[in-house]
């Protein structure tokens, strides 16, 4: 915890450093939430991520670059991150799922010293390790399409591909949801 901390404290990204990755363990927006200061709102997110650590809802791949965390990459189990199953156009992906375990991937989170070196494509390398080790299943992500893309932290479709992912379905009008089986 203490260099998830070191990594968020530096504002590495637009947005990460009051949200510390919590928006999608919501399965909707918080009451009084987007009325909070970023100050507000970076404690009360601080405290929720410790509190998912502690009771063990929180997953996620630590880069490092000379001791130094240099990136973030957050994966968790469908129930643990569920703030997808809300968005009308990720209905049809949902149904697909079947018996397997689904797991995804939400977050990337790249210091900004560090970025287009490779930080983000092996944080998702060592995720979809831990995924394996964890029992794995199928794995959902839901990349950008366009570069300045709202939702730009939650990967690119190149990385994806590399890594034996395919598109399952659009997600909206900037991102698009892919899979592959670990």
């Amino acid at each position: 915890m203490p260099d998830f901390e070191r990594l968020f404290e530096k504002h590495p990204a637009p947005g990460a450093f009051s949200c510390r990755c919590t928006y999608h363990h919501r399965a909707r927006p918080s009451a009084n939430g987007e009325s909070l200061s970023g100050a507000k709102r970076a404690a009360r997110n601080r405290q929720r991520r410790r509190e998912l650590v502690e009771n063990g809802s929180s997953h996620g791949i630590l880069v490092y670059s000379k001791d130094e965390p240099v990136g973030w990459c957050q994966y968790g189990l469908r129930e643990e991150l569920p703030r997808f199953d809300n968005y009308p156009s990720y209905r049809q992906p949902a149904r697909e799922s079947g018996a397997k375990r689904l797991w995804r991937i939400t977050c990337f989170t790249v210091d900004r010293k560090h970025r287009q070196q490779g930080v983000a494509s092996s944080a998702l390398k060592a995720a979809l390790q831990a995924i394996r080790d964890g029992g794995g299943g199928i794995v959902e992500a839901y990349p950008i399409i366009r570069r300045g893309a709202y939702r730009e932290y939650l990967g690119t479709v190149s990385m994806f591909q590399k890594e034996g992912f395919k598109v399952v379905a659009p997600f909206g009008k900037s991102n698009v949801a892919m899979r592959r089986s670990v």
